[in-house]
């Protein structure tokens, strides 16, 4: 059970509109002191990790599928920093929220340097780099409370997105994606009435054979858009089930847009010639098709939006 200790903030909110950063430091004297203990916390723990800090960015800036890691410090900061209209949630200690989280950071960390011989960068880096959000969370029930990291619950958990997706987990999406690609694909093909024979993961069409292989599996892009649908339901929705509707919409959104991507180029192999599995639209047309996946998702976004409002209007949930 959670020790909540500490004094209350009256006649303040924490975050209200035009607060911004500076509610931070609007507190009474008392719960400045946390604050500033916790931000002392970062600076050590930081420190503390810096060599798998640095390493997580330099692995990130080499990577393709996670590259969006540099970013998720950011977001998180510019989620936290717009809370607006909330109620204040007092600082206290909750040392049964540190003690949990604390414990699971303690783990990850002991399997990180304990198995790091036998593991890859990414899944070392994975296992150090969990335990580092976790100590943080730790940090955030110790100095900020229960009812802080509560009403604070999704940038603090945004930070999740630090961490690397293990190589099995990476292993596993990317042949499901795949194989949901293809059967989309093959659904393509036969809506535009183009000749073609599949076999598993190969479609033999006029004039060239395609294999969508496992690094087709269009994942990165499905992650961002993942990513981007729960910034968006977090912005812009209020109800529960619109918010999972719209997160939920991404999944077969990111299967019939790779699959659209297959029909593309397969039909540019079959229309213009087998040269052009090897043009820039194979190699370098995923922003251009997750460019044009974002306009069913913000439709989709506009229409939950709308009901939402109309509903509010009314009087209704």
């Amino acid at each position: 059970m959670a020790l909540e200790e500490g004094h209350s903030v009256e006649g303040s909110a924490f975050g209200q509109s035009g607060d911004g950063w500076a509610a931070w430091w609007s507190h009474p004297g008392p719960q400045r002191t946390r604050i500033r203990g916790y931000a002392g916390y970062i600076a050590v723990l930081t420190v503390l990790f810096l060599l798998p800090i640095t390493q997580l960015l330099v692995h990130a800036a080499q990577s393709e599928l996670h590259s969006h890691i540099l970013l998720v410090p950011f977001i998180a900061a510019y989620l936290l920093s717009i809370q607006k209209g909330q109620p204040l949630a007092p600082l206290s200690t909750s040392f049964f929220g540190a003690g949990v989280a604390g414990s699971l950071a303690a783990a990850a960390l002991f399997a990180g340097i304990g198995w790091r011989s036998n593991l890859s960068l990414n899944d070392g880096l994975a296992l150090l780099t969990l335990a580092f959000v976790g100590f943080l969370a730790a940090g955030g029930f110790l100095f900020l409370g229960w009812r802080w990291m509560v009403a604070n619950a999704f940038p603090a958990a945004f930070l999740i997105f630090m961490v690397p997706l293990p190589d099995a987990v990476v292993d596993g999406l990317e042949k499901a994606s795949a194989l949901a690609s293809a059967d989309a694909a093959a659904f393509y093909f036969r809506l535009t009435g183009t000749p073609v024979f599949r076999q598993g993961m190969v479609f033999e069409l006029p004039g060239i054979a395609l294999q969508v292989a496992q690094e087709c599996s269009g994942i990165r892009s499905s992650l961002v858009l993942f990513i981007t649908s729960l910034i968006a339901s977090h912005l812009f929705l209020r109800s529960p089930w619109r918010r999972l509707v719209l997160v939920a919409f991404v999944i077969p959104l990111g299967i019939l847009r790779n699959g659209f991507r297959i029909l593309v180029i397969g039909l540019l192999c079959v229309h213009v010639g087998p040269h052009m599995i090897n043009s820039p639209i194979h190699h370098k047309g995923g922003p251009l098709f997750f460019a044009l996946s974002l306009i069913p998702f913000t439709l989709v976004l506009w229409w939950l939006r709308h009901q939402e409002q109309r509903r509010i209007l009314r009087g209704g949930g």
